[in-house]
């Protein structure tokens, strides 16, 4: 096919030689599938600001560093060059969560190059060498509902311990690889001890899961690891090796707030020191 216009200069570099397919057009970006150093990759092309809403993103933004107090300042005033730098924090937040969370052994894909708002990634085939399908697009027995819900809840973990929630996780962002459920876009992915809005966008990405997986394993629906899991890293009690029950219990005692936002604080500072 016609290469697009944003990859010649990935094209005038040698990254990429082809074009071979476009696989998706979103509201965000558009995905290809690209012939690059001799292998078949995925090329995802983020849409102008211009041609973006950026009216839910403040909930996803807050707890992120911006690089200087003029880009924050043309940011906060939703100025044209506002507009731009938010964008490029937009997109430069993927690039940095899939570094991160593949360094903590998420299933994430693998990048190759990031320039001129083209992110080149590794393409995630299926056991036949294809395209890999979305998990949406895969019927289930209960058994690999079983076996797939308890892997992304594992994945979920992992994602925490790293100090990030996917913050939109749902049955249209899983790959299913031929090694098991690959997470996929990320832009939104938000700061967990920076973001009040974390421990509800935790749970909301494992009720997605658990409401998906429960259409093939109804027994699913009765659990309840999203509050689990949040209180354990709250406590500072969460590591990759838990062990989870799916249950919570809702206690009686008093909330000590104040110790909660401490240790909360206490891990925010502790990621920042480490990341």
């Amino acid at each position: 096919m016609k290469i697009p216009q944003k990859f010649e200069m990935l094209v005038h570099n040698g990254l990429v030689d082809e074009v071979v397919c476009q696989l998706m057009s979103g509201k965000e970006a558009e995905v290809y599938v690209v012939r690059s150093m001799g292998e078949l990759r995925c090329a995802k092309v983020y849409k102008d600001a211009d041609n973006r809403s950026f009216s839910k993103q403040a909930r996803y933004q807050e707890g992120r560093k911006v690089r200087n107090s003029r880009h924050a300042r043309a940011i906060g005033k939703n100025t044209r060059y506002g507009r731009k730098e938010q964008e490029g924090a937009w997109q430069n937040a993927e690039v940095d969560a899939l570094h991160r969370l593949a360094a903590a052994g998420v299933r994430v894909p693998q990048i190759f190059s990031y320039a001129g708002g083209v992110l080149l990634m590794e393409l995630v085939v299926d056991d036949n060498g294809n395209t890999a399908p979305r998990l949406n697009d895969v019927k289930l027995t209960g058994a690999q509902a079983r076996e797939y819900h308890r892997a992304l809840i594992a994945q979920i973990v992992l994602m925490l311990c790293a100090g990030l929630v996917h913050g939109d996780l749902s049955e249209y962002n899983v790959l299913v690889g031929s090694d098991g459920p690959v997470i996929i876009d990320l832009p939104q992915a938000i700061d967990a001890a920076g973001n009040n809005n974390a421990a509800g966008m935790l749970e909301r990405d494992v009720a997605n899961m658990t409401a998906y997986f429960g259409r093939f394993a109804p027994e699913l629906q009765a659990t309840d690891y999203g509050r689990e899991i949040w209180k354990l890293y709250a406590t500072g009690e969460l590591s990759p090796a838990t062990l989870l029950t799916g249950r919570f219990e809702q206690s009686s005692m008093p909330a000590d707030v104040r110790g909660v936002m401490g240790d909360v604080e206490a891990a925010r500072r502790w990621h920042e020191r480490n990341s």
